[in-house]
């Protein structure tokens, strides 16, 4: 049915932009639900399946690099084909590549349905920050983001506590006489994405299109300055060095944010000695403390424009105040106190969801509405490249370490996270001195 957008039927007054932010929270949570049951069931699945641990890196390796690539290439078709079709399109591919999980029994199955995952799930964050753009003004964007980004870290701290409970009940569940177990919880993953995808499109329209949206709430969204209407092709993205500024605030950050979700159970292992169980506090802490950081962040940089600083001034403040909270990081290397240590991760970890609620807004800044997908996936493909990297790298010291009992490499990696914010800060300064629009029509003129 299409919307009736007349003026005349418009609510008197509205906020209807936080029900689109909570929908985008939804799907966030739901995207690292399905990457976190994963590596939650793999102890499980190595001993049924039968893989080996260099398989397991290998898996992972896999799925960084289809991710990467998927991030580009959504980006693009969320700008060619639209939000409300694309990111349907996304979470369906991704959902259903959830439940084929439960269909697998052997190895390469899994490299398989691995592949397939990241594939579909590269599409949720150009998707996402695209929307934001959309639907919120600059000074509120940041804010937007970092409230949806949360998610990340709702999922990761859903998943270790709802797991084993949902394990158990699909355990009472037979077909073909045997018990789904761990299978079910593919499926029933897959199943809230799906369900997501009917919220979605139930309650998606342009902000101009949305008969929930009243006149006071499209002028605020609408009250950044106009943008041109020339037509952008892909290639024309490139050479402006907006792009680059924002690929590499993602190149030299996102790889430690998986470091610290994804890395720190083996650090805590190897560093201090700590089981399963032991390390689940600390690892539980740094994903909490990651929320208020992705949420506090969005709010400090829109803090600062309210109270009349530029756009420029705000948000370079803030990346600069989260590369600062980083810097401790290092110590968590070489103290001999677990809980100091994940006090210290946990900090990086917020600071880091605080940057990245920034950065991803700097698209919005630098770029007209309808090219936001393709700049956030060309940026997030940088930042997967720069993960991959560093999660090799990161495989090579643990190997190392583990035949030669020298974990002192370690110093190495939190030394490059420490020092990671502070040197991307300083590199989007230098190609975006002053965080200006990229003036397509005028670049276009010129050719």
């Amino acid at each position: 049915m299409p919307v009736d957008a007349n003026p005349s039927h418009r609510p008197a007054s509205s906020h209807f932009r936080w029900v689109i932010c909570a929908l985008l929270f939804w799907v966030t949570t739901a995207n690292y639900i399905d990457r976190s049951v994963f590596s939650n069931l793999a102890p499980t699945l190595e001993k049924e399946i039968g893989w080996t641990q260099d398989q397991y890196y290998e898996m992972a390796v896999a799925f960084t690099a289809a991710y990467a690539f998927s991030q580009m290439l959504a980006g693009r078709l969320m700008d060619v084909i639209g939000l409300r079709w694309g990111f349907a399109l996304a979470c369906g591919f991704w959902g259903l590549a959830a439940m084929s999980h439960a269909l697998v029994s052997t190895v390469t199955g899994f490299f398989i349905v691995r592949i397939l995952l990241a594939l579909g799930e590269g599409g949720n964050f150009p998707a996402a920050v695209k929307t934001t753009a959309e639907w919120f003004p600059k000074r509120e964007r940041a804010l937007a983001t970092g409230l949806f980004n949360s998610g990340s870290n709702a999922g990761g701290i859903l998943v270790p506590f709802g797991l084993p409970s949902v394990v158990a009940l699909c355990g009472t569940f037979y077909i073909g006489g045997h018990a789904l177990g761990w299978r079910g919880a593919f499926l029933v993953t897959g199943i809230f994405d799906l369900t997501w995808i009917f919220a979605w499109l139930l309650l998606y329209r342009k902000p101009q299109d949305h008969p929930r949206v009243s006149a006071g709430e499209l002028a605020g969204i609408n009250s950044d300055p106009a943008e041109a209407g020339v037509k952008i092709p892909w290639r024309r993205l490139l050479p402006h060095r907006q792009a680059w500024a924002l690929a590499a605030a993602k190149f030299l950050s996102d790889g430690f944010w998986w470091f610290y979700l994804f890395g720190t159970p083996y650090f805590f292992s190897d560093r201090f000695g700590l089981d399963l169980k032991a390390r689940s506090l600390p690892v539980s802490v740094i994903y909490v403390l990651a929320s208020f950081g992705s949420i506090g962040g969005g709010w400090l940089s829109g803090y600062f424009m309210k109270i009349g600083w530029s756009l420029n001034r705000a948000r370079k403040t803030t990346l600069f105040i989260c590369a600062a909270c980083v810097l401790p990081v290092f110590f968590a290397a070489i103290t001999d106190r677990s809980w100091l240590a994940m006090a210290l991760i946990a900090i990086a970890a917020s600071a880091h969801q605080a940057w990245s609620a920034n950065v991803f807004s700097l698209a919005g800044d630098m770029f007209p509405r309808r090219t936001v997908g393709s700049v956030t996936g060309l940026a997030g493909f940088a930042g997967s490249i720069g993960g991959l990297l560093l999660f090799l790298w990161i495989a090579h010291i643990r190997k190392v370490a583990e035949v030669s009992h020298d974990l002192g490499n370690y110093r190495l990696i939190f030394l490059a996270a420490s020092l990671a914010y502070l040197t991307g800060a300083t590199v989007v300064h230098l190609l975006a001195p002053k965080l200006e629009p990229v003036d397509f029509e005028q670049s276009t003129k010129a050719l």
